[in-house]
């Protein structure tokens, strides 16, 4: 097995997705590092390796990197649709400083491979069919996404540039919207889905959804997202760019009511709010490339996805 007996840094291991990585590659029998900067780890295993670090700082990068052969760069500052609207500065100099640090520290400290992410959905101009990795660069991000998606873009750069400069194989992501277990459910900050979930659960009358509900969005269950990459870093280190996504939209609406169903909710009052913020109507990727390159197709459904999330979620907080 390609990561049995392997050292693995899983940068922001603390977090959503950070988290769901940490769990993949222990099954693969990794020997996996998690840096702890402001949140403590999910995660209580002896089989885990926990150093502090705050990847603002050049030495606690390289302390990171230091004796590991992979690095999954899942630190950073996410940024929910609203977030992006209403504080679009929010998460781009954080997340731009944490990727400078890292691949710097990963290329002083000899890190064979990396994996970075880029963006499925924000970096993308706004077409409104699935997007082929070649699209990128046909036109400029959307303007409600317009700095953020700038930011990832340069990140894949960065991570061109780390990997022509050094002898690390660089792994890209495109990721399109992730949800799933250890996902952020705080209606201040969450994405999209755990959000819906959480006022489903807890019963709130009316039931409004920003948008129109014609929205369209590809949604991947995060344990797909992390199998795709456990894929890209084996078997794509190359500076190229991958969509990871489940390759087939739905509109909001549809997804509002497999939530609906899953949490048993499917009375509503449901109210779709046109006037509130939203982004880009349509984003669809072509995922061609990761069937044809890492052999990747996702095999968790939306509805088995939601109905898995909604039971998790009341295991944890109910």
């Amino acid at each position: 097995m390609f990561y049995n007996g392997k050292n693995v840094l899983v940068a922001g291991g603390t977090g959503f997705v950070g988290t769901n990585f940490v769990l993949a590659l222990l099954k693969e029998g990794a020997n996996v590092r998690i840096s702890v900067h402001k949140r403590l780890p999910i995660i209580n295993d002896s089989r885990v390796e926990i150093i502090e670090a705050d990847f603002n700082n050049p030495d606690d990068c390289r302390k990171a990197c230091r004796g590991v052969q992979y690095v999954f760069n899942c630190a950073g500052a996410v940024s929910a649709a609203r977030m992006t609207v209403t504080n679009p500065m929010s998460a781009i100099a954080t997340n731009l400083v944490v990727n400078v640090r890292l691949l710097e520290a990963a290329m002083m400290e000899g890190v064979e491979r990396i994996l970075v992410f880029s963006s499925g959905t924000t970096a993308y101009p706004p077409f409104d069919y699935p997007v082929k990795e070649e699209d990128m660069w046909k036109g400029e991000p959307a303007d409600v996404y317009f700095g953020y998606g700038w930011m990832r873009r340069y990140i894949e750069l960065l991570g061109k540039f780390a990997g022509t400069k050094s002898k690390m194989g660089v792994a890209i992501c495109r990721p399109t919207a992730v949800y799933g277990r250890y996902d952020d459910f705080d209606l201040n900050t969450g994405h999209v889905v755990p959000s819906l979930v959480r006022r489903a659960i807890e019963r709130q009358s009316p039931y409004v959804v920003w948008g129109t509900g014609n929205e369209v969005r590809d949604f991947l269950h995060v344990s797909d997202l992390v199998r795709g990459c456990l894929l890209l870093l084996k078997k794509y280190p190359v500076s190229d760019p991958v969509n990871i996504g489940y390759g087939t939209g739905v509109t909001i609406k549809e997804l509002v009511k497999i939530i609906l169903n899953a949490t048993g909710y499917s009375d509503a009052q449901l109210i779709f709010d046109a006037s509130k913020p939203t982004t880009i109507p349509v984003r669809l990727v072509n995922t061609e490339k990761a069937k044809k390159i890492l052999n990747f197709q996702p095999a968790v459904s939306l509805e088995d996805g939601i109905e898995d999330l909604v039971r998790w979620y009341k295991e944890q907080h109910l």
